[in-house]
């Protein structure tokens, strides 16, 4: 414990949101999860597809699935307050998160982006997408 008061708490409910995520993505595949700066890093069959920051979930976009976030109105991942960097993941609407069906097709779409990016990367030609 570190004495800062509400901390375990926040933790606790930090990891009982992932297991709720892994739970919705769970028809996708094997799903784990991974600390990482704080949050979590979600992956399913050992591809990175999500990140859970606080009790926020971030799913993996490329322009395959980018416009599905953008008509939600969905806000790019921003890591650092003070910079304007955003990483290719949005932030997975409400009614999205809501809905079983809705959150594995979404999950899908972030899956397929996430082996885009990665089979990008294997050949060399890797572009951000974010």
């Amino acid at each position: 414990m570190n004495g800062r008061p509400g901390r375990a708490g926040a933790v606790s409910a930090q990891a009982e949101f992932v297991e709720h995520v892994r739970d919705l993505l769970a028809p996708l595949g094997h799903v784990r999860s991974k600390p990482m700066f704080g949050g979590y890093g979600l992956y399913v069959n050992d591809v990175f597809v999500a990140i859970v920051a606080v009790v926020t979930l971030w799913f993996r976009v490329d322009d395959g699935n980018r416009p599905d976030y953008e008509r939600a109105g969905s806000r790019p991942f921003r890591p650092w307050a003070d910079r304007d960097t955003e990483m290719p993941y949005r932030e997975v609407p409400g009614e999205v998160f809501d809905d079983r069906e809705a959150m594995v097709a979404w999950g899908g779409k972030a899956l397929a982006a996430a082996e885009r990016s990665a089979a990008g990367r294997r050949s060399g030609k890797r572009k951000h997408s974010g």
